[in-house]
């Protein structure tokens, strides 16, 4: 995999693999990106990027929760990409469903590690990359369940939680330095975690309606739309958009009242 022309934009992206990661990296070469596809499966994210076609992607092994993990990817992927961070997609996320008492802890502790951690650390690290090419994003994934918390997903929805808070703060400190930091809020997506969704209520009364090409396609318009049109947070597909739009308008009381029957 030879490194990309000077002045294409490029994008490093976590939990590249498979799901919403792979999606997007396709998405994102078709278009003319160069993109950096990380996972802790170094060979699934080989095999993807392969796919991509020669020069157009890099991969490599990530343990996004791994602090010493990051400097050797974010520096092998600056070499090939032509020295350029444009985006950064920390993507990677893990969910156990179930009852809150039967999810074994080790797996609520991992939730933490990865889907929150793995945002901070990856964000630390990648700063003085994202700082030194202009006009860089960060976009994290988050999900509809940080809208209100969900049964059965419980540290889930706490994880995602935090992403949205951490967006938020994040995107007014770091537009000082020209860095721009948004949030995407999926519904159920159709993916390899779809199987943690199906066993709970929440999923069975709402469906699992999103591919992974869906999410890519709005990480896509977060990625490219013009800076003065900036979101902190992009909603992806008609449930997730009206349950924000919802919760924003409804009193608490009712909103609590609707997540329960759909939980049930």
């Amino acid at each position: 995999m030879h490194e990309a022309p000077q002045g294409r934009p490029a994008i490093f992206i976590t939990g590249a693999a498979s799901g919403i990661g792979r999606a997007c990296a396709e998405l994102f070469a078709q278009r003319g990106w160069y993109v950096g596809l990380y996972d802790v499966d170094a060979a699934g994210a080989a095999a993807a990027a392969a796919a991509l076609g020669q020069g157009n992607a890099v991969s490599g092994a990530l343990d996004v929760g791994n602090p010493d993990a990051w400097q050797p990817a974010l520096a092998h992927f600056w070499a090939h990409s032509g020295q350029r961070l444009d985006v950064l997609l920390n993507n990677a996320g893990i969910l156990t469903a179930g009852p809150f008492e039967t999810v074994p802890l080790a797996r609520h502790r991992a939730m933490l590690d990865v889907n929150v951690a793995g945002v901070v650390i990856g964000c630390h690290q990648a700063f003085r990359y994202l700082r030194r090419t202009p006009g860089a994003r960060v976009i994290n994934m988050a999900s509809a369940t940080a809208i209100y918390g969900q049964p059965e997903l419980v540290t889930y929805s706490a994880s995602k939680f935090a992403v949205r808070g951490f967006t938020e703060g994040l995107d007014l400190e770091w537009s000082g330095f020209g860095i721009r930091v948004s949030a995407v809020w999926p519904s159920f997506v159709s993916s390899a975690m779809a199987a943690g969704f199906e066993r709970i209520a929440s999923a069975r009364s709402l469906g699992i309606r999103l591919a992974p090409a869906d999410v890519a396609a709005t990480v896509w318009r977060c990625a490219t739309t013009r800076r003065r049109f900036h979101r902190t947070h992009w909603t992806v597909g008609q449930q997730a958009g009206l349950l924000s739009l919802g919760t924003r308008l409804a009193p608490a009381p009712l909103t609590r009242w609707i997540v329960r029957k759909l939980a049930r």
